[in-house]
Order: structure tokens, then sequence, then C-alpha cells
């Protein structure tokens, strides 16, 4: 079928899709995704079986190191549909704990020559109560696909209550302290903060936590502010380490301007960002070694991206922008590209 097979989607889909707008897509994607005995049938084409590619994340067994990140499923309403398309767990949200609007439209807008989308959403929901329904549904999909649920807010007391009623219902939690599109947050982008909601959540704790992380410059690149900026997120890395978080995931989008916008400015992914996700990966791999797993996020689309940003230190890559650009059969084309990049390099399994 057109959609399965990433070159044919991208010359013949995606420009059908794309003469829509992003949020108008995006509905139609998930009309589509509701139709979960239609991906149910085509779930063994997008697949990839092979040992060589299963890993454990924070103690959870993957089939494949290749996850959806989240956003794409912000209500948590299409995870069977999406669990059959071959990701080796998925993240679903981000929750916040009551209903959201979001930002006022425009607020999603196309790269496309980049190969990236720049968004400025700020976190629509349904709210913690629709999303804790929506996942005591789909408890049957965590025994093939783990699913992670992205947490927001901004107050402690927020996040503490998202991640309290969802954890039971998940595999993991992530919570976003890095949405650049959502004012309040950034109280978590400093270590005192931080510090002080890990203190809290930690308080019966009983699964993974992982913790969604800022962007930072290159200090090479941007002398005048790059070591402070990586300096105050290796900061945030150290407090996850003492408060014995389970992983961190590198990186939320990167804050850009652009009128077209509503708000004027949004959070920029795509292909554009990958050597900074490989970057910082491999920055963090050196400070934290073994302490914490890592989850690459930003700009993979291939297997060979894969690769690199595994070899780095991830220990799983995270994808949403490549989905909306090449289509339902990525986590199988990324899947298939690194085996064969494992092949060449001579190296039997990852991890």
């Amino acid at each position: 079928m057109l959609i399965i097979n990433p070159d044919t989607y991208k010359t013949l889909v995606r420009p059908l899709l794309f003469k829509l707008s992003p949020e108008t897509a995006q509905g139609a994607a998930e009309f589509l995704l509701h139709q979960d005995y239609l991906w149910k049938f085509l779930s063994p084409l997008l697949k990839v079986e092979s040992p060589r590619l299963e890993t454990t994340l924070a103690g959870i067994r993957l089939k494949n190191p290749i996850g959806l990140a989240a956003g794409y499923d912000k209500d948590c309403k299409v995870i069977p549909s999406l669990s059959s398309m071959g990701f080796g767990y998925i993240t679903c949200g981000t929750v916040t704990a009551m209903p959201r609007p979001g930002n006022p439209k425009p607020r999603v807008l196309r790269y496309v020559e980049d190969e990236a989308l720049v968004n400025a959403l700020g976190f629509p929901s349904k709210g913690l109560a629709n999303a804790a329904d929506e996942l005591a549904r789909v408890q049957e999909v965590r025994a093939n696909t783990p699913i992670v649920a992205s947490v927001s807010g901004v107050t402690e007391e927020d996040i503490l209550k998202c991640h309290r009623r969802l954890e039971p219902l998940v595999d993991a939690i992530e919570i976003n302290i890095s949405s650049p599109n959502t004012a309040g947050l950034r109280i978590f982008q400093e270590t005192d903060g931080l510090d002080a909601l890990l203190t809290k959540v930690n308080v019966g704790r009983q699964r993974p936590l992982f913790i969604k992380l800022p962007p930072y410059l290159s200090p090479a690149d941007h002398p005048s502010t790059g070591d402070e900026e990586r300096d105050r997120v290796l900061g945030l890395v150290e407090v996850c380490v003492r408060h014995e978080v389970s992983a961190v995931t590198v990186s939320n989008t990167w804050p850009v301007r652009d009128s077209r916008l509503a708000v004027g400015s949004g959070g920029l992914s795509g292909r554009v960002v990958f050597p900074d996700t490989l970057r910082m990966v491999a920055d963090l791999k050196a400070v934290i070694g073994d302490a914490m797993a890592i989850n690459a996020c930003g700009g993979v689309f291939s297997g060979v991206d894969a690769f690199k940003v595994l070899r780095a230190g991830a220990t799983t890559v995270q994808v949403l922008t490549g989905l909306i650009y090449r289509g339902p059969g990525i986590a199988r084309s990324i899947n298939e590209q690194l085996l064969a990049t494992m092949d060449e390099e001579r190296v039997v399994v990852l991890g």
C-alpha cells in the first residue's frame, strides 16, 4: 500500500495531505488511525522482528529502540493503531491536569524543504480524566508495546496529580519541563525548581520516570551563550541523577520566531536539528555514564541517524516529525536500515 513505503508516501500521499493545513491534515490522519482493524491488518507489514534490535529502557524490555515521541497522540486516543506501526514503545500526551485549548491558531507551520515543523500548540489537552479513561481502555496493548505517558503543568500540584493518576496505567512517565510554547514551565528549568518537583514525585513512585530536557546551543558555535546554556542543562541532569530519574529525553523543540504563528514563536523540529541532537547525546553521555538512560529526540529520519545517536550513547530514539514527513512505515524503514548499518559496521547487537 502507498502509505506503508516511506518513498511512495513521500511522493504520492504526502503532497495531498500537505495541501491541507497541518492541523487539518493531523485530523485526517487521526480519522484513519481510529480504524483499528485497518492497522491491525497492516501490522505484519509495518514491523521488523529481530533479536538484534531488542534493548532495555529503564528495565522495560523493548522489541526495538525506535519510540514514538510525545505530541502526536496528545489525548491518548489512537494508541492501538500506533502500536501496530512497529515502534518499540509509544509516548502519548502531553497530558495536563485540566483541559486546555492551547494557543490560538495558526500554531503549526511546515518548513517542507527542510523536512521540519514549527509548533506553538501550547499543550492543547482534553485533560487528565479523559487521558486516564483512554489509557484504562487499552491496557492490553502494553503486553506487546510499552506505553509512556508524557505529562506537564505549570505547578507542582498539577504535575503530581497527572503522575499519580497515570502511573499505574503505563510503563513509564515522562515529565515535560521544556516546552518552549507554554508559559510557566521555566520554574522547572531551574535546578531548585526541578529538585523540589522530583522530591515530591519520588514519594511513592513505582515506575520509571523520564525527564524531557530543553535543548542548548553549541558552545563552539555560540561562545557568548553556549557554555552558560550547556551548564544550565547539565545542572538539571545532575539533579535528575541525584533523584534517581530513570532516563532523560534529549531534547524538546528549539525555540524560533516566525511571524506567521499567532503567538509569534514556536518550537522547531525535524531534520535540521539532528546534528544538535547528536551533539547533546554525546555531551550528556560523557557526564552521566551509565547513571541514566538517554532517549534521543530530534531529527532522526533514517537508520543511519538512529545508529549514530545510539552509538553516541542513547538507549532509544524518539520520532515524531519523521512520521509526519515519511508516513506510518517510518519505524519499519528505520529498523531495517539500522540492521543494515549494524551489519556494515560489524555491530552484532545494540547496547
